[in-house]
């Protein structure tokens, strides 16, 4: 088998396109590691320390994904999840959850609130990077269809 794929992949970036993405974690640390790690010459990361704060934000600017943690003080994940999928404007906008919670009923509750995908925490910040490619992705073809 060939392998042409570039041997140096330490460089280059996962996320290419144009794009806004906000962060909702009450973890500083967290949040500076996903600006850190996500954020590349064309992907904006912006970060809200709780569901409030990252709601308003949500309502006031553009986003074309939020990351979400579920366990927050004044406004939990699943509290936003039910938030964002009740508002016209923002119901279709992907969710991806970023949390330390891995029990199943968690898992399902956030799926059953809206969720589009679901990672659990330490994160493989490249793992995701490709998962946020990939959900970025198939909101475009679904908004096209």
């Amino acid at each position: 088998m060939i392998d042409n794929a570039p041997q140096d992949r330490a460089y280059t970036y996962v996320l290419m396109e144009n794009v806004r993405i906000l962060v909702v974690d009450d973890d500083p640390i967290h949040c500076e590691f996903a600006r850190v790690y996500l954020a590349t010459p064309t992907a904006e990361v912006e970060t809200a320390q709780n569901g409030e704060e990252g709601l308003q934000r949500l309502r006031r600017e553009h986003f074309d994904l939020v990351v979400v943690d579920l366990d927050m003080p004044i406004m939990n994940g699943f509290q936003m999840i039910r938030a964002i999928r009740s508002d016209p404007a923002l119901r279709h906008l992907p969710v991806v959850i970023v949390t330390g919670l891995e029990d199943m009923e968690s898992i399902d509750r956030a799926y059953d609130e809206g969720a589009t995908s679901f990672v659990t925490k330490p994160v493989n910040w490249r793992l995701l990077s490709y998962q946020l490619r990939y959900v970025l992705r198939a909101q475009k073809q679904a908004a096209a269809a």
